[in-house]
C-alpha cells in the first residue's frame, strides 16, 4: 500500500500492469509504476520509456520494517494441538523452535522477524484470534504461555 501511496497510484491498478495476484511483493519481483496513467492504453504499456521498474528489495528491505503489536502466547502441549504450524513446522518435535503466529496481512508468512524481548523468530503459524498488529509467539509449556500474559512489543521485520 505503501507503494501506491508514494506514487499516488491505485493498488488494483498496480496489481494489474504487473500481473500481480497477491497484495505482497517479494525482493525479488519487479515492479512497473506508470508516472501518468492518464489513459487505459498506458496500462498496457508498462514496458514503454513512462515506465518505471522500482526493485522492490530496495523499496522493502533497505530498511526493515517495525511495528508494535499485541503479543500472547501460545503451546502445542495442549489437548487436540496437532504442534503442526501453517507453514509445516512440526513445533511438537522442535519445541526450541522460534517461531510466531502472525496475520499474514501483517506479517508475511515466512519472514524472519526480531521480536523484542523474544530474540530472532520466523513467522511460520496463523491463529484464529490473531489478526491485525497481533503476535501469538510459541512457548515449550502451557505454564510458559501462561507466565508471558499480554505485552506490548515491537517487532522488526527483518525480510
Amino acid at each position: 500500500m505503501s507503494i501506491a501511496m508514494e506514487h499516488n497510484m491505485n493498488i488494483k491498478k498496480i496489481k494489474e500492469w504487473n500481473k500481480f495476484i497477491s497484495d505482497f511483493i517479494h525482493p525479488e519481483d519487479g515492479l512497473n509504476i506508470i508516472n501518468n496513467p492518464l489513459t487505459e492504453k498506458h496500462a498496457n504499456q508498462a514496458n514503454n520509456a513512462n515506465a518505471t521498474n522500482i526493485n522492490a528489495a530496495s523499496t522493502n528491505s533497505s530498511s526493515p520494517k517495525e511495528i508494535t503489536v499485541k503479543a500472547t502466547a501460545y503451546t502445542a502441549s495442549c489437548e487436540g494441538c496437532s504442534g503442526i504450524t501453517a507453514t509445516g513446522v512440526n513445533i511438537k518435535a522442535n519445541p526450541d523452535a522460534r517461531v510466531i503466529a502472525v496475520d499474514p496481512k501483517v506479517i508475511p508468512l515466512g519472514s524472519k522477524v526480531y521480536v523484542e524481548g523474544v530474540g530472532e523468530a520466523i513467522a511460520a503459524d496463523t491463529g484464529g484470534a490473531i489478526k491485525g498488529n497481533r503476535i501469538d509467539v510459541f512457548v515449550p509449556s502451557e505454564q510458559n504461555a501462561i507466565n508471558f500474559g499480554v505485552k506490548y512489543l515491537k517487532v522488526t521485520i527483518l525480510n
